[in-house]
């Protein structure tokens, strides 16, 4: 199955463009380096909607432990959420900002390695080909929908639900007015 079709190679893809891009951030300097700090705001965003909306759901039903698997990656993707929010506000030149991309890229990192072998071999295990195909049109359209900024507390599928609607409606337009500003100041 190709990474479009399966849910687990999907997500896999998806931590490794994220591990490119916090290489973009940091060996990069000026406009490319916003650029590339702001596709990594932008996939971190809405890869994490879509595994609090999909995935984290699977695996407390189907895993043993799955209420503590979960409620880990939660806390993990608040901090990392955190850390993103206070990021995501910062002048890229300040030395501050490094530091803070050096704390979020363990975090994050950490993170994806913990999905990558608690929760993938599971999600692998407990669901076929053709429910790893429909997941992973499900990770889509949730991403689609997503909003495309951290925001910390909003780490479960019911709260993305309720309130991610409104939230992507409003990142979306920002994105939309930053990308015209940045355009016209370049």
């Amino acid at each position: 199955m190709s990474a479009e079709t399966d849910v687990v190679d999907l997500l896999l893809r998806q931590h490794e463009q994220i591990h490119e891009l916090f290489f973009q951030v940091q060996d990069r300097t000026g406009d490319e380096r916003r650029d590339a700090f702001r596709r990594l705001v932008r996939l971190l965003a809405v890869h994490e909607t879509a595994e609090e909306e999909i995935v984290h759901p699977l695996v407390r039903r189907v895993a043993p432990d799955g209420e503590r698997v979960v409620a880990e990656r939660l806390a993990e993707e608040r901090r990392a959420k955190e850390i993103l929010a206070a990021l995501d506000g910062m002048d890229i030149g300040d030395p501050a900002f490094l530091d803070g991309i050096q704390e979020l890229r363990r975090a994050v990192l950490d993170h994806a390695r913990e999905e990558e072998r608690r929760e993938f071999p599971l999600v692998r295990r407990e669901f076929g080909t053709a429910e790893r195909r429909a997941l992973a049109a499900a990770v889509r359209t949730a991403e689609a929908t997503a909003p495309t900024h951290p925001h910390p507390g909003t780490e479960s599928a019911t709260r993305n639900l309720l309130a991610g609607p409104a939230v992507a409606v409003f990142d979306r337009t920002r994105d939309l007015v930053s990308g015209a500003l940045a355009r016209v100041t370049r």
